[in-house]
C-alpha cells in the first residue's frame, strides 16, 4: 500500500510511505534507518492521537476494512 502526507515538522515537504503486511514471526532486533528517528509498536489500547493523519485517517481505516488488522470493540 502507498500513502502520501505532508511533513508534520515540515509543511513544504511530503512524505510517501509504503506499508506492507508480513505474516511471519519477527526475527533479530528492528532498527531504524537515517531518516527515522524512532519506531513504536501500536496496540488496540494505545490512543490514536499518537498516529499521523494519514495514519489515523486513512491506513488504520483501510486495514480494518480489508481485515488486515481488527478493531477491537469497546
Amino acid at each position: 500500500m502507498d500513502f502520501e502526507e505532508i511533513a508534520t515538522s515540515d509543511p513544504t515537504k511530503k512524505i510517501h510511505m509504503h506499508i506492507f503486511k508480513y505474516d511471519g514471526e519477527l526475527e533479530g532486533e528492528l532498527t531504524t534507518s537515517s531518516e527515522i528517528e524512532d519506531f513504536m509498536w501500536f496496540g488496540q489500547d494505545d490512543d490514536v492521537k499518537l498516529l499521523s493523519n494519514t495514519l489515523k485517517n486513512e491506513i488504520l481505516p483501510y486495514c480494518i476494512e480489508n481485515k488486515l488488522i481488527y478493531n477491537k470493540t469497546r
